[in-house]
C-alpha cells in the first residue's frame, strides 16, 4: 500500500460538498458550517437564488396580473390561512385626554387564535381623519412593544423602559404620540413575544418558530397576517379616512411596514426606516441574520427561491413609499442597500410614478429613527396622504 497525506477535516468535508453537488456521494462525510454560521457550500446555494418571479424577470409582463401572481406567492409561503371571517369583536378600555388627542386602549381579534392589546390614539376634533398603523421594533427587548411608540399612561413599570428606548433610539419622542398630535389617528399592537404577548426571552425566539413549523403554521407568517388585519381593521374605523392609511415603523416595524403595504389594499402609503436589502448582500460573515433567533419573524421559509427582499415590497407599486437607512448602520450593508434601493426605484420608474418613491441614506447614522427623520416622514405623510 502507498502512503498518502493525513486528510485534514476541513479538505475533508469540503472535498465532500463539492462532490456532493457534483452528483457524487461520499460515504461517511461530516457536515460542514462556515462564517456564521453557513453550509460551506452556501456561495452555491446564494447562485441558485435567481428570483424568477420579480418584476422585469418574470414572463408576466401585465403589472396588475403580477402584483396578483406575486402576492399570492407570499401569502402561499406564510402558511397562515387568511383572516378576513374572524370579527374584530373591539373592546375598549382605559380611555384618558392627553394634549390634543385621546388616548384608548383596544382588545381586538386580529386572528381566530388570540385577542391582542392596542394603543390606539385619536386627534381632538372632527374626523375622519388620516390614519397611521404604526408597527413596533424587535430590539431583543420583549418587555415593551407597543409601549416602544406610543406613551404608556396605564403602566408606570413600563413607562421607565418606554422612555429609555425612546431616548436610546427615536431622540426622546413618542412617535405614536407627535403623530397624534399632528392629525393622525394611531393604532399600535403588540407582536407575538412582546409586552402584553411576553415578553419572550432573546434565546427563545428560535425554539417558539421551530414550534410554529412543527405546528404546520409560522411565526412570520403570523406577524404578517395580524398586521394584514390591523390595517383593515384601522381603516374600517368611522374616525378613520380609509383612503389615507399609511403604515410607518422603524427597524423590524419597517419590515412589517412594507410588507404590510405589500400584503393589504387598505395601505395607501408605507414609511420603513432601517430595514430594507437585497438578501444576497445582507447574508454574508458576520451579518446578525446569520445567527437565527430574530431572524424568524422575518423569514417566510422558501420565498427566496421565488422573490428577493425589494421584490415583495414592490408588490406595493405605484403607491408611495418611503425608504430611509442609516449609512452606518451595521445590519445592513451599503451594498444591499443600494441594490434593493435601485430595484425599487427601477419598478416605480415602470410605472411612470418614480415621484412616487423616496429612497434615502443617512450618511451619518446608523440604526436610529431620530428627531430629524421623523420629521421628514412627517412631512412626507402631510404630502402623500
Amino acid at each position: 500500500m502507498g502512503t498518502h497525506e493525513p486528510l485534514g477535516r476541513r479538505t475533508f468535508v469540503v472535498g465532500a460538498s463539492t462532490a456532493l453537488l457534483a452528483g457524487g456521494a461520499v460515504g461517511g462525510a461530516e457536515a460542514a458550517v462556515v462564517d456564521g454560521p453557513l453550509p460551506d457550500f452556501h456561495p452555491a446555494l446564494k447562485d441558485a437564488l435567481t428570483f424568477p418571479l420579480a418584476w422585469g424577470r418574470s414572463p408576466i409582463r401585465d403589472f396588475r396580473t403580477w402584483r396578483r401572481a406575486a402576492r399570492a406567492t407570499v401569502e402561499e409561503h406564510l402558511l397562515v390561512e387568511r383572516q378576513d371571517g374572524t370579527p374584530y369583536a373591539p373592546e375598549v378600555a382605559g380611555r384618558v385626554q392627553g394634549e390634543g388627542y385621546t388616548r384608548e386602549l383596544v382588545t381586538v381579534s386580529l386572528t381566530r387564535y388570540e385577542r391582542v392589546r392596542g394603543a390606539l390614539l385619536t386627534p381632538h376634533g372632527r374626523g375622519p381623519f388620516p390614519a397611521v398603523l404604526l408597527l413596533h421594533d424587535h430590539g431583543a427587548r420583549f418587555d415593551i412593544g407597543k409601549e416602544k411608540l406610543v406613551r404608556p399612561w396605564y403602566d408606570d413599570t413600563r413607562l421607565a423602559s418606554a422612555r429609555s428606548w425612546a431616548d436610546k433610539y427615536f431622540s426622546g419622542r413618542f412617535v405614536g404620540d407627535e403623530l397624534a398630535r399632528r392629525g393622525y389617528v394611531v393604532l399600535c399592537l403588540d407582536a407575538l413575544g412582546w409586552g402584553d404577548r411576553g415578553p419572550l426571552a432573546y434565546e427563545q425566539q428560535q425554539a417558539l418558530a421551530a414550534n410554529f413549523y412543527n405546528l404546520g403554521s409560522s411565526l412570520a407568517g403570523l406577524m404578517a397576517r395580524e398586521d394584514q388585519r390591523a390595517a383593515a381593521f384601522l381603516a374600517g374605523l368611522d374616525r378613520v379616512d380609509a383612503r389615507r392609511v399609511a403604515a410607518v415603523g422603524f427597524s423590524m416595524g419597517a419590515y412589517r411596514a412594507w410588507q404590510a403595504a405589500a400584503l393589504s389594499d387598505h395601505v395607501a402609503a408605507a414609511a420603513s426606516v432601517c430595514w430594507m436589502t437585497g438578501l444576497k448582500e445582507m447574508m454574508v460573515p458576520g451579518n446578525n441574520t446569520l445567527r437565527g433567533q430574530s431572524a424568524y419573524y422575518m423569514l417566510h421559509a422558501g420565498l427566496a427561491r421565488h422573490l428577493d427582499i425589494p421584490d415583495v415590497a414592490s408588490i406595493a407599486a405605484p403607491r408611495p413609499m418611503l425608504f430611509f437607512n442609516g449609512g452606518l448602520d451595521t445590519l445592513f450593508p451599503a451594498e444591499g442597500v443600494r441594490v434593493a434601493h435601485d430595484k425599487l426605484r427601477a419598478v416605480w420608474r415602470s410605472r411612470h410614478a418614480e415621484e412616487r418613491i423616496r429612497t434615502k441614506t443617512w450618511p451619518e447614522l446608523g440604526h436610529v429613527f431620530t428627531r430629524e427623520m421623523q420629521d421628514e416622514v412627517f412631512n412626507w405623510l402631510d404630502d402623500v396622504l
